[in-house]
């Protein structure tokens, strides 16, 4: 029996979008481009992979769900699995690899390998959460947006830390469907009282958003602007989607240097074609007020361990570790700095 987790999910996503347009009617755009934004990511024409993905989600049985803890390292779905349900969800799961923002653990308590899956997932994405949510604003009832959010597992963290509505933005069919993978064990869980629910994916780039919008208290970009051509355009769209007053948290890779230093790698870095501009912290700085925002302060810089990054069984892919030099851990296997991080933090 197939269950129906995607078709109510983006049902939730619709009234919610339909409710806050009642608020602010620059909404009303984004739910005219709604339906194409859904259709064209399960269109095979445009991913081959999506009716297999599709069909993975929907085959995922209905647990008895004990407990969600969203507010959790790891993202834990507290259920009861038999064997059979076990092998099937597991098998079900890794249809759905790589596995690379989590970790997820589903079924039993943490560290009870016989009876929970624990989705061991190629980021510590907790780790980074941990650098970035003691600096942030409050969540507390407020609308939020994260850019590039991948699996989802930072959106459900800022629902866990009480955010009303997070809306979780990334084009990556495969991300989309972990989600919804994911969304099928928690349900209801990090519902309003209302009944409806507080997460949702919409699977387009930020640039396929309506500009200017000023629907977002908090917007989150983690990981994507050195993804972009056009850095600038970047930072301006995410302007454009917070509410005047609004916070931006933005974490890029950067590299030591003063206000004028910016790398622009030759063809790879860290063996990724697509990586454009890596700006020392004064540098971005910069940028972020020339784009207008204000109280721009960098709460934190971490370089990337291969504790942090690494291959798993639910990503067997290379990791950072064949991405350095393997004897200079301090540069990529290209000769640049090796993977540094900064988060920083603006006001609009």
């Amino acid at each position: 029996m197939l269950n129906d987790t995607i078709t109510h999910a983006e049902r939730e996503l619709y009234l919610t979008l339909l409710e806050l347009a009642q608020q602010q009617p620059s909404a009303y755009e984004w739910l005219t481009r709604l339906p194409t934004w859904l259709n064209d990511i399960k269109d095979k024409a445009n991913y081959a992979h999506a009716p297999a993905y599709q069909a993975s989600v929907a085959r995922l049985p209905n647990l008895t769900v004990n407990h969600v803890d969203l507010n959790s390292d790891v993202l834990t779905i507290d259920a009861s699995l038999n064997q059979s349900q076990y092998k099937q969800t597991t098998a079900l799961l890794k249809q759905l690899m790589p596995w690379r923002k989590g970790p997820f653990q589903i079924g039993g308590q943490i560290g009870d390998d016989e009876s929970g899956i624990k989705i061991d997932t190629e980021w510590h994405s907790d780790w980074k959460w941990q650098r970035v949510a003691p600096h942030l604003g409050r969540l507390d009832g407020r609308r939020v947006l994260d850019v590039g959010g991948g699996s989802g597992y930072h959106g459900w963290r800022m629902a866990g830390a009480g955010a009303d509505t997070v809306i979780i933005i990334d084009p990556s069919c495969l991300f989309y469907h972990q989600f919804m993978a994911i969304r099928h064990f928690i349900g209801s869980a990090d519902a309003h009282e209302t009944g409806r629910y507080r997460t949702h994916y919409i699977p387009v780039p930020l640039e396929a958003l309506p500009e200017h919008s000023q629907l977002f208290d908090t917007v989150f970009s983690m990981g994507v602007l050195y993804h972009r051509q056009s850095p600038f355009e970047h930072l301006q769209q995410l302007r454009g989607q917070l509410v005047k007053g609004g916070e931006l948290v933005l974490e890029t890779l950067v590299v030591e240097g003063d206000a004028n230093t910016v790398l622009v790698p030759h063809d790879r870095y860290a063996q990724m074609n697509n990586v454009y501009f890596l700006p020392s912290v004064a540098a971005l700085i910069g940028w972020l007020e020339k784009v207008g925002f204000s109280d721009v302060r960098c709460v934190d810089v971490a370089v990337t361990s291969v504790k942090e990054q690494r291959q798993t069984e639910w990503m067997t892919y290379h990791s950072l570790a064949d991405f350095l030099d393997p004897n200079d851990a301090t540069k990529t296997i290209e000769g640049y700095p090796a993977p540094m991080r900064a988060t920083l933090i603006a006001k609009k």
